[in-house]
């Protein structure tokens, strides 16, 4: 298959201006997901937790992967950097996160829009490793590939112990929410969020391509102020919290 170069810069760009704009909105007003969601006693508005995050993460292991699957590609780096580190990350958050998941059911026009935005993002993130990525023997001993996979999977273990710890927090059957404690817990309140944009920013320095880079950028718009929503929870809610700890950045923010 031939690179669509013009599909794949609009689309970049299209997620560039989307996140910097959804991040404007997240500045006025708070996405309803989690504790956030409120029931105005009407069903059929919501979607359980756990098949909710299968359905919604799984376009972006199975675009990538039926792309894959259905081209004669030759091996290459893009290849190899898209199954082990784009794929493997929604391979752990489709197969795996979904099935541990205790949250609160999501509503159905969250759940949809996350379904249309990994799929596009699979196809984008898959297009563009399979068929548009080039990359010679010197970028197999650059600094920015060393130094972006060593981002990614120290944000990957992050945000699975994160989800651990947050996984844990309550005994079968509570429903209040506490302190998380340990981990990256003990330097800010979103170690989750924290985790995976060090993943995608790793992911996009390893890569080092527009379609990678404004996947990283959306990621921080979206996720990044979840972590202040989260802080400023947990501060209001609990006079013991700790002082110290920041909302998204250790030491910083």
């Amino acid at each position: 298959m031939e690179c669509k170069e013009n599909v794949i810069h609009y689309l970049s760009w299209g997620f560039i201006v989307s996140g910097v704009a959804y991040l404007l909105q997240q500045t006025r007003t708070q996405t309803p997901y989690g504790r956030y969601v409120t029931s105005d006693g009407t069903p059929g508005r919501t979607c359980p937790a756990k098949l909710a995050w299968f359905l919604q993460e799984l376009p972006s292991f199975l675009v990538p992967m039926l792309l894959l699957l259905s081209t004669d590609t030759q091996p290459s780096l893009g290849k190899d950097l898209l199954l082990w580190t784009f794929c493997l990350h929604y391979f752990q958050r489709t197969f795996i996160y979904s099935l541990l998941t205790k949250g609160r059911p999501s509503p159905l026009y969250i759940v949809f829009s996350a379904v249309v935005f990994c799929s596009v993002n699979g196809f984008l993130q898959g297009h563009y490793m399979l068929h548009c990525a080039t990359y010679d023997d010197a970028w197999q001993t650059d600094i920015r590939l060393g130094t972006g996979l060593l981002m990614f999977f120290l944000g990957m273990a992050i945000n699975i112990h994160s989800d651990h710890i947050l996984l844990n927090l309550r005994k079968p059957g509570e429903v209040v929410y506490k302190i998380p404690k340990g981990g990256m817990f003990e330097y800010v309140s979103g170690a989750n969020f924290f985790g995976e944009i060090l993943e995608w920013c790793g992911y996009a320095l390893a890569t080092w391509s527009l379609p990678t880079f404004s996947f990283a950028l959306f990621t921080m718009c979206s996720i990044g102020p979840r972590a202040y929503h989260h802080h400023r929870y947990y501060q209001e809610k609990f006079e013991d919290y700790p002082r110290s700890r920041k909302a998204l950045i250790p030491f910083i923010l």
